[in-house]
């Protein structure tokens, strides 16, 4: 991808957040991320016990990936679930309110990538209780 959907997704979140510890999803206009929709994952929080549910993925990130995600739990998905680096993240970032970047090894159908390349930005309906997550995934192509 030419531009860098990470910073782009950074720049927006702070953006929205305002002078607030982090924005609502409803302060998320996707007319303004169309660039970055595909490769965006929303979660859901539950937090007893806690889990994450996949409640949106973007369809480049879809086709990335070996299995649909959509309505499942975290913690169905084996390679994802505790004591996973995925879920130790998610964790980080719920129990901290700050976004994370992160380099994850790449594992899906499509042999030309070597790892991804993401953020996963905290929202809150409350402004001090993580919510959902918004995570951006860049797909870094093998040299």
């Amino acid at each position: 991808m030419d531009t860098d959907i990470i910073s782009l997704a950074r720049t927006y979140w702070d953006r929205i957040r305002g002078s607030r510890q982090m924005p609502s999803r409803k302060d998320i206009d996707p007319g303004d991320i169309r660039d970055i929709l595909p490769n965006v994952v929303l979660l859901d929080v539950q937090q007893e016990p806690l889990d994450f549910r996949y409640r949106l993925i973007g369809t480049e990130v879809d086709r990335h990936s070996s299995e649909k995600h959509t309505g499942k739990w975290v913690t169905d998905i084996p390679e994802r679930a505790p004591p996973s680096k995925v879920w130790e993240n998610l964790v980080h970032v719920v129990e901290t309110g700050a976004p994370s970047e992160q380099s994850v090894p790449y594992v899906g159908p499509l042999q030309d990538f070597v790892t991804t390349r993401q953020i996963t930005l905290p929202l809150s309906d409350n402004g001090s209780d993580v919510n959902m997550l918004l995570i951006v995934i860049d797909y870094v192509v093998r040299s």
